[in-house]
């Protein structure tokens, strides 16, 4: 074969091997295991075990925000600190791999961002210790909680499969 001809498979083989790395990087870390919704919703397809890890994390939020608004009512900064240094990135390293590869870019990039919202409550709540700024922290996670619930669903794919 040709020197030529031989460079033309060479790219072509090359080619083909970076669309299939491309589709791979897609799926894997941009678009993550989604389907529509009946309700319009993105659904984010996952394992019951990852399902329940991420309705459990939901509800530590919800746990949090509530234990937040509480230190506010008393003043008690600390307690809102305490809350929230909780919530923030440390809790992340619990989410296995494999999980993250099922959601969609945009929920694991809310969902990062939520935490590192926590994270500056926590600084803000002890360094400036102005309740009236922390609520204003507050509300604004909560806008991004009220974004992600009305964006995305969260369904098993046991769920899916029997519903077909």
């Amino acid at each position: 074969m040709a020197a030529t001809a031989k460079s033309g498979v060479y790219l072509a083989i090359i080619g083909v091997l970076v669309a299939v790395i491309a589709t791979m990087t897609y799926k894997l870390l941009l678009a993550g295991k989604t389907e529509a919704a009946p309700d319009g919703r993105v659904a984010v397809l996952l394992e019951p075990p990852e399902r329940d890890l991420l309705l459990q994390e939901m509800r530590l939020f919800l746990e949090g925000l509530q234990a937040m608004t509480a230190g506010l009512e008393r003043d008690d900064l600390d307690a809102v600190a305490t809350a929230a240094r909780a919530l923030g990135a440390k809790m992340t390293g619990d989410v296995p791999p494999t999980l993250m590869t099922k959601l969609p870019l945009e929920f694991k990039s809310l969902g990062l961002s939520v935490h590192r919202d926590f994270d500056q409550i926590a600084l803000d709540a002890e360094g400036l210790g102005l309740a009236k700024h922390t609520l204003g922290q507050l509300s604004a996670v909560m806008q991004k909680c009220v974004a992600c619930h009305r964006t995305y669903q969260l369904r098993t794919e046991i769920a899916v499969a029997s519903a077909r």
